[in-house]
């Protein structure tokens, strides 16, 4: 009988571990109508030929002439410039080489994208050239982050993209694979809407993450950092802690959907959809 007690007393701590660890934020529904059952443009409006290019201004300009919302990233250079570029080093989108965080502005803005006439920009020229076609356009911010940064670093990328942020005449809010950027955003903007980047254990172990990480990053378990208001699921099916913070009333959006997916049913199955190579409906809620 005390075995059975025990372990029941075991189960409710682990229970409630889980929860206090995943749990996304409470309430904020008013925050989220800007986004719901909208399309969101995947680094802009871009075709696969990359002409125009991705998270170039042509491409961000195309998203916001033809009605949709805007998902891009931003990263800071060697001399802290805020850009929108998505990779951590300039290796697949210019002829250069090497991390965007060690080239200063200068040469960083030099660089082709795609080898087109377009070279990446600066955080608020792209916030400038998306206000002047379309200022109710939504946007869903991403902050790159990796594992070395310190947060001291991270709390200046947050602070300076909000900072620009507040100056962008539609709605907006911020999302980030690192729990720790979402935690200093739900710090230094606590009435922003912000969202938790999650991949599945498989894509993060393809990458070469160790198993311990990767089963904490899939399964939200640093959600109690930043309590996100809604959880950015990539196409794989969603695990028992995606569900589960679903089921506690987080925001569902869904990560990179693509022609050959059954988009109908990302719709169906999502609060906002971002996507790629294809021309969905503006809105479909």
């Amino acid at each position: 009988r005390m075995f059975w007690l025990i372990l029941l007393i075991v189960v409710a701590a682990l229970c409630a571990l889980v929860l206090f660890l995943v749990a996304p934020a409470a309430g904020r529904k008013e925050l989220r109508t800007p986004f719901a059952g909208r399309n969101f443009a995947h680094r802009g409006y871009f075709g696969k030929d990359q002409r125009p290019p991705e998270n170039s201004l042509p491409a961000f300009a195309a998203a916001a002439k033809n009605g949709y919302g805007i998902e891009l990233d931003v990263q800071f250079t060697a001399d802290r410039r805020l850009v929108v570029f998505h990779d951590d080093t300039l290796d697949r989108m210019t002829p250069a080489k090497g991390f965007v965080h060690d080239m200063p502005w200068a040469e960083f803005s030099a660089q082709p994208l795609a080898g087109s006439d377009e070279h990446p920009p600066l955080f608020a020229d792209m916030l400038r050239t998306v206000a002047e076609v379309n200022p109710d356009t939504p946007l869903i911010v991403e902050i790159k982050s990796r594992s070395e940064y310190k947060h001291t670093y991270l709390e200046e990328l947050c602070r300076a993209t909000i900072a620009e942020l507040k100056a962008y005449p539609g709605p907006y809010c911020i999302e980030s694979f690192d729990p720790r950027v979402v935690g200093i955003v739900r710090r230094q903007a606590p009435g922003l809407l912000r969202g938790q980047l999650a991949d599945s254990y498989r894509s993060y172990r393809k990458t070469g993450a160790h198993p311990v990480p990767a089963f904490v990053f899939s399964h939200c378990l640093g959600n109690f950092l930043g309590r996100p208001d809604f959880i950015a699921w990539c196409p794989e099916k969603r695990n028992w802690a995606v569900r589960l913070c679903a089921r506690l009333g987080a925001m569902m959006v869904m990560w990179t959907a693509l022609p050959e997916h059954d988009t109908r049913k990302l719709e169906a199955e999502n609060d906002a959809v971002i996507f790629q190579w294809y021309a969905p409906k503006q809105q479909y809620k």
